[in-house]
């Protein structure tokens, strides 16, 4: 095992995943250690969107919505069977913001997103006329659409890890960084696997993208510089789909805040997110009945058909390690990021902040702030660069016709969703498969043992949960004797010499 790297990447989540990724592709290298699973946290707990934001226009980041914005196009172009356009529904509620002014908000958006083909502009709409007026009350008449994508968040950090691990760098996963030592121009770091291996390798430079845990890692780093961070939990709920057509909506609320309905999985819907403080263990983080309370009502002042507890399916929450501001407000802390190196010796840089959407520019700012240190890397590559894996195949929905063509007896539903998650990689998966009998065992939900054996050999899947839960959501079509047996599958294969 090597002993020796230009740079240690602590933390598998998005931000980690995108400097391992960019690092390896300008020559460095990369290891990666991250104590749990691939964004196995907040990485995983998003409202999953890549979105410019259109409520930080009135908190006045503009700067920020302008750079989500044009990596929102870079990304569909990275990914783009991954990031899916997605017109979204405002309704006009009168009591809240006049009409003029949600109009003057998406014209600066359209225009700071320079609206194309795949992002077109906002327009007007009659909510009594339009059939997506339909799901809402009838007190809702006039409405508004802009564009933005959905994301599978975790399917885009193991992505960029994929990337990282073919270009070289190391991805180790349930990995923890137990202690990082400075000696003049390198540090020693030392790392432990989950079995209690422990290895100490020598480095040129750390970066702590550990998200919540960042300020664990300067501890361990015997540094104790005053991070800034302030944790704020989101929360989310999924349903059976509200509405038949693939538009989502954006509800305001009367504390300022908005929340989501999306389409989701094809058969469900995402509601989200709540914004609340956080003071407790990150791993440990649960949506409480007080946001599950707030969330329900937030969509059913909108819906037509009312939301019920009952009606969920699946509750998750994720901690956002946020700059702390001087907003009171949770919901209104700022979602920019910030890079703080400490130079005392070898290098370390700490990621603080940032949002899924604007991991590419962050990773890519990083490495430039590290590039005195590391004077042999090469130049920036990844706006223009090659396609994640499996992007080089344009949308999902032309994947999955060129799958289609190519094992016409697969059941069209299966090679859609393969398609959707994997790109091209979907190939190597089927490989000459023309029959369900020809993918194996079936684990329920259309998993079968050919993908099954895919992720556990090229993903760093080890368990139930990354199988079910992050590298798909699959966990939505299994019942708990199902996943019970799939857990025990996992075990006995990872397990095996």
């Amino acid at each position: 095992m090597r002993e020796s790297f230009d740079m240690l990447v602590v933390g598998g989540g998005i931000n980690g995943v995108g400097i391992a990724r960019d690092a390896a592709g300008r020559g460095l290298s990369v290891c990666l250690c991250e104590q749990d699973d691939l964004a196995a946290h907040t990485s995983s707990a998003s409202t999953k969107l890549i979105h410019g934001g259109l409520r930080y226009l009135q908190q006045g980041e503009i700067a920020l919505v302008r750079k989500a914005l044009n990596e929102r196009e870079t990304l569909r172009q990275l990914a783009p069977h991954l990031v899916a356009p997605t017109t979204f529904v405002l309704p006009h509620a009168r009591h809240l913001r006049p009409a003029w002014m949600l109009r003057a908000g998406l014209w600066l958006y359209d225009h700071l997103g320079r609206a194309n083909a795949h992002f077109p502009a906002s327009q007007r709409i009659d909510l009594q006329r339009d059939p997506r007026g339909e799901t809402l009350q009838p007190g809702y008449r006039t409405g508004f659409t802009y564009a933005d994508a959905r994301v599978n968040d975790a399917r885009l950090v193991v992505l960029n890890a994929l990337d990282a691990h073919e270009r070289g760098a190391e991805i180790r996963t349930r990995t923890r960084c137990e202690q990082l030592i400075r000696h003049r121009d390198h540090w020693w770091a030392v790392l432990r696997t989950a079995t209690g291996a422990v290895q100490r390798i020598r480095v040129r430079c750390v970066v702590n993208a550990s998200g919540p845990w960042a300020g664990t890692v300067l501890q361990r780093a015997g540094l104790d510089a005053p991070l800034g961070l302030r944790l704020v939990q989101g929360s989310h709920l999924v349903v059976p789909r509200l509405f038949a057509h693939d538009s989502a909506y954006l509800f305001q609320q009367p504390d300022q805040r908005v929340v989501f309905a999306i389409p989701f999985e094809q058969d469900f819907t995402l509601i989200g997110t709540t914004d609340t403080d956080y003071d407790g263990d990150p791993a440990q983080v649960q949506p409480r009945a007080d946001e599950q309370a707030y969330l329900l009502d937030a969509v059913n002042r909108f819906l037509r058909a009312p939301v019920r507890a009952e009606d969920i399916v699946w509750r998750y929450s994720g901690v956002r390690p946020l700059l702390a501001d001087h907003h009171r407000d949770a919901s209104r802390v700022t979602r920019d990021y910030r890079l703080d190196v400490d130079t005392a010796g070898a290098p370390l840089l700490s990621v603080l902040g940032g949002k899924l959407t604007t991991y590419r520019a962050l990773a890519e700012d990083a490495l430039g702030r590290l590039s005195p240190s590391l004077p042999e890397m090469g130049a920036a590559w990844t706006a223009g660069g090659p396609p994640l894996p499996g992007g080089d195949g344009g949308t999902a929905a032309e994947v999955a016709d060129a799958l289609l063509r190519g094992h016409p007896g697969l059941p069209p539903a299966l090679l859609q969703r393969l398609a959707a998650s994997y790109g091209t990689r979907a190939m190597r998966l089927l490989d000459d498969a023309q029959t369900l009998d020809a993918l194996g065992q079936d684990h329920g939900g259309g998993l079968y043992d050919r993908e099954l054996d895919y992720l556990i050999a090229h993903e760093w899947a080890r368990s139930a949960d990354d199988v079910l839960w992050r590298r798909g959501h699959l966990g939505l079509r299994l019942d708990p004797r199902q996943r019970e047996a799939l857990a025990a599958t996992l075990q006995a294969r990872v397990s095996m010499p």
